[in-house]
């Protein structure tokens, strides 16, 4: 059995006595007395639990969301006198206490919150994409100018970003391509032995890394390295307002800071992609020759034969793009860099974060197209 006992409920202090076994099969009268007891108002509540024989976890819900009404109504309230045993279910019944549902005018609050979210990242989009069209407008415009000026470009500027955008750049360029060209061969091999189908490896390996895995694995390590390099020491620039310094000298920093950066990569973007092809396939060959027996010369042949010329034009023509899309990005961020070093930091990791995503959506656009071409 099951009683519920409330004391002084016409006082600004209720005291309410449980006895007996308060479990899910015994509080049928629990509900009208609740329901009563919650149109009334009190400072304090007091549950007293002392004479209570058993608990389980509706119950302890139930006591629970009692007491928590009233709390939030502004009353103090406590649960007092129950047997250790029990503490652990007044934990969890505590923790997991169904808060009360949302209703219409919240939910409306909330819908109008959210669109208002989603409408201010759209118009934030769109002023981005707005301020970077107009930023390569005036890069284009600027190196249509050299042209008829070419004295004025920093020759030395350029060569020294070519060594540190491509120079210094092959060695990890050569690791990851290695490692692909590698793991592709490795588990094709399997399959490829099942049907008696060695000698495909070499199609399969070469016209992969020709045509796409070496273009877009040395796109994304020089998105890495090259965006954020670009973004962090134009940001810096900014901050230390050395590019007003710039200006006030007369220098334009489209021509002093980007355009130099920029024919760099275009440059040195093809030759790194020809290395990631020649690294990619030679890390397929010593599968193919450790795991199917394909020698270094019969995996030459057999290339020579099959691979045609397109599969490694179509690759070295996506690195000049590439190219462009990785260093403009990274140029336009850090000329967004205002403030603290703090946002330096941001503005680097959002350029590395869109130039990979825009070497990966060109890529798959270019290639569906291509596709679709019969190219």
């Amino acid at each position: 059995m099951f009683d519920f006992q409330i004391v002084n409920a016409d006082s600004d202090i209720c005291t309410i006595n449980v006895s007996g076994d308060l479990i899910k099969t015994n509080i049928k009268d629990f509900y009208p007395k609740v329901r009563a007891l919650k149109k009334q108002n009190f400072s304090y509540i007091n549950i007293d639990c002392t004479q209570l024989k058993s608990l389980d976890f509706t119950g302890a819900l139930l006591l629970v969301e009692l007491i928590s009404f009233f709390i939030q109504k502004g009353a103090a309230g406590s649960i007092d006198g129950v047997d250790e045993k029990y503490k652990k279910i007044l934990y969890f019944a505590r923790k997991n206490l169904r808060q009360k549902p949302i209703s219409q005018k919240e939910k409306r609050f909330f819908l109008f919150k959210f669109i208002d979210k989603v409408g201010k990242s759209v118009v934030n989009t769109f002023d981005v994409l707005l301020l970077f069209i107009s930023f390569s407008g005036e890069s284009v415009t600027q190196a249509v100018r050299l042209l008829f000026t070419p004295w004025q470009f920093r020759y030395k500027a350029t060569l020294v970003h070519i060594e540190k955008s491509g120079a210094q750049a092959l060695p990890i360029v050569a690791l990851t391509s290695f490692l692909v060209g590698l793991v592709i061969a490795y588990q094709s091999a399997d399959q490829l032995a099942k049907f008696g189908a060695n000698i495909f490896i070499v199609d399969m390996v070469t016209i992969s890394v020709f045509r796409e895995l070496a273009p877009l694995i040395a796109a994304i390590v020089i998105a890495g390295r090259s965006a954020s390099s670009y973004t962090a020491e134009i940001g810096t620039m900014k901050i230390t307002e050395e590019i007003d310094a710039l200006r006030s000298m007369g220098f334009d920093p489209i021509v002093f800071l980007v355009l130099p950066r920029v024919f760099a990569l275009v440059i040195s973007m093809p030759l790194i992609v020809f290395f990631a092809d020649i690294v990619g396939v030679f890390g397929g060959m010593i599968v193919a020759k450790e795991s199917l027996g394909v020698s270094f010369m019969e995996f030459i042949i057999r290339a020579r034969d099959v691979v045609e010329m397109k599969h490694i034009i179509i690759g070295l023509v996506k690195a000049p793009f590439f190219a462009l899309l990785i260093s403009m990005i990274g140029c336009f961020r850090g000329f967004q860099v205002t403030g603290s070093t703090e946002s330096i930091g941001r503005y680097t990791t959002i350029s590395v974060v869109n130039a990979i995503f825009w070497v990966i959506a060109c890529n798959a656009i270019v290639s569906v197209l291509l596709t679709e071409v019969g190219i």
